[in-house]
């Protein structure tokens, strides 16, 4: 049986996430940085849980050794992450975003990501399909973001989008590296989730669906790419 690491599970895309792959019968680990949430969420969903703060090196290493205890892991899903807003809500621009904003917001989004695959690379090294799926957006796009009077475009932001950018670069390098593996990064689409205060125009239902498709891809499936639910995506 396929078993499944989903960090930052215990709601949002994560959860639904994780509901869909316990339904395609894989053994999911909800890893969640709150052991009460993470619980609870295994309780509703019929899965197991995992203490799990990405950016805590301790915490990172005793999940890795729990799992590896437990029999190893397949799937590794780096949902876990933080947009950064102000207090009502607001996106942080260019005029106001600071270096420890920008630290912030690259802790959870970029270094949690290197800290839990690296942790996690032994035990997937050992699978007979090891798969990664890296959380990216449509905002990691360079191409996309300097379009013109398009959404993307438009976006403010700074700290979310470079850390973003800098996810996708990982998922290549990762995938360059391990070959066996099938390493890639997905948008899922602009999601109503807390990470966004509620604000996007789609469906946790609608946005899980490329990261449920790309976490049960085969030997064979491809590898290095930044894809959405309607296909590959630019740089």
């Amino acid at each position: 049986m396929t078993k499944t690491l989903i960090t930052g599970a215990n709601k949002g895309l994560g959860f639904e996430t994780a509901r869909r792959l316990v339904a395609a019968g894989h053994t999911v680990y909800v890893g969640s940085r709150d052991p009460e949430r993470g619980r609870r969420a295994a309780e509703q969903l019929g899965s197991l849980w995992v203490q799990l703060d990405v950016t805590d090196d301790a915490s990172v290493a005793a999940a890795a050794k729990a799992i590896e205890a437990d029999g190893g892991l397949d799937v590794l899903i780096n949902n876990a992450g933080i947009e950064g807003r102000t207090p009502d809500g607001g996106v942080i621009g260019a005029a106001d975003v600071t270096a420890d904003e920008m630290r912030s917001t690259f802790e959870t989004n970029v270094f949690g990501v290197v800290r839990v695959t690296h942790a996690f690379l032994p035990l997937l090294q050992k699978s007979d399909a090891p798969v990664v799926v890296n959380l990216s957006s449509g905002l990691a796009s360079l191409a996309r973001v300097t379009d013109a009077g398009t959404p993307t475009h438009a976006y403010p932001g700074v700290a979310y989008p470079a850390s973003k950018t800098a996810v996708n670069m990982i998922t290549v390098q990762y995938a360059k590296a391990f070959p066996g593996m099938r390493i890639n990064a997905v948008e899922p689409g602009y999601t109503a989730t807390d990470l966004n205060a509620h604000t996007g125009i789609q469906t946790v239902e609608e946005g899980a669906e490329i990261i449920v498709r790309m976490a049960q891809l085969g030997p064979d499936g491809p590898t290095g790419t930044y894809v959405a639910a309607e296909g590959p995506l630019p740089w």
